[in-house]
């Protein structure tokens, strides 16, 4: 095969990866139809697609340039507080706009640590992610005339979205600004990983000493990706305080980075649609299990993870994989 017929073969499988597939609108036509058949429901499910816009932004690491991390809160958490102390102290009410400075916010301060903690792997790496988050949420609780220490900060007022639609009480608003959000955000990773950079992270993720050897520049690649899933994180915490219309310091927590690791883990890894699957199960079998036990309901949680981390290949996602293989090869 001639090197121009390679280079054409190439670049159709990027368009056939580019397109979206009928299984992709699925997700987003549950959440259209809970919007109208679960409306009483609309407060945890505007709670899931913000958390599922958080462990979109931990796959990109995680799943597709191997970066384990868990201190990815610190991203969240400063985008949640650059919205909340914006919005109260600066005057900048407007949604959209804050989430854009939310999210360029902890961009570069991914760049910034990521400059210092990719140089590094293994545990190191780990711990290092770990120390950021933590001297953040320090950070936070001693800056209490700022952020409201463990308080929280409270006392922000938000402009209706597209100067139109105020947030009501009955979270319909919250509901569909959250889903617009995610889908923007969805749809951005998904054009990133399908795109030429996001095939070389699966090669970085893969081999790192192969893509040296063909001259890639690993550390770069690793660095954008790392500060474009901290800017994702950034915005997804900024939902979250426009939103509730609250910041507390949970959102800078190991907790807080744990349970969103868990959540993607749940779904499954490096293949973007876990988040959708993942988060939705950790936290509806949490909203369920703690009201049936409010004391021992982690210990269902972890239960579940162990169960699926053992026999289900690939988290839950791997199960649906499964049963399409079996549906395929009946006759």
């Amino acid at each position: 095969m001639s090197d121009l017929a390679k280079s054409e073969s190439a670049v159709d499988r990027l368009l056939r990866a580019h397109r979206i597939r009928p299984a992709e609108w699925l997700p987003w036509i549950a959440a259209i139809g809970i919007y109208f058949l679960f409306d009483g429901y609309l407060a945890l499910g505007s709670q899931i697609l913000i958390m599922v816009l958080f462990a979109l932004s931990l796959d990109l690491v995680v799943g597709y340039a191997g970066i384990v991390t868990l201190g990815h809160a610190a991203f969240f958490g400063i985008g949640a507080y650059t919205a909340g102390i914006l919005a109260k102290f600066g005057g900048w009410t407007e949604p959209i706009t804050g989430l854009i400075v939310a999210g360029a916010v902890a961009g570069v301060l991914g760049l910034v640590s990521g400059f210092i903690v990719l140089r590094t792997t293994g545990l190191t790496l780990l711990m290092l992610t770990m120390a950021t988050g933590a001297m953040l949420f320090e950070l936070a609780n001693k800056a209490g005339a700022i952020t409201g220490g463990a308080d929280g900060l409270q006392g922000i007022v938000i402009d209706p979205v597209l100067g139109m639609f105020r947030f009501d009480l009955w979270g319909r608003t919250t509901y569909l600004y959250s889903l617009a959000v995610v889908f923007v955000g969805w749809y951005f990773a998904r054009s990133l990983v399908h795109s030429p950079f996001g095939r070389s992270l699966v090669g970085v993720r893969e081999n790192a000493v192969r893509m040296h050897a063909i001259g890639a520049p690993v550390f770069i690649r690793m660095l954008i990706v790392y500060a474009i899933s901290a800017a994702v994180a950034g915005v997804a915490g900024a939902l979250l305080t426009q939103t509730t219309q609250f910041a507390a310091l949970k959102v800078l927590s190991f907790e807080q980075s744990g349970e969103i690791l868990v959540m993607l883990i749940l779904g499954g890894v490096g293949r973007l649609y876990g988040a959708f699957i993942g988060v939705p199960a950790y936290m509806i079998a949490q909203d369920t299990m703690a009201k049936t036990d409010p004391y021992n309901w982690f210990f269902g949680i972890g239960l579940m993870l162990v169960l699926v981390v053992l026999f289900v290949r690939g988290g839950l996602l791997g199960i649906v994989d499964t049963l399409i293989a079996r549906l395929r090869r009946k006759p």
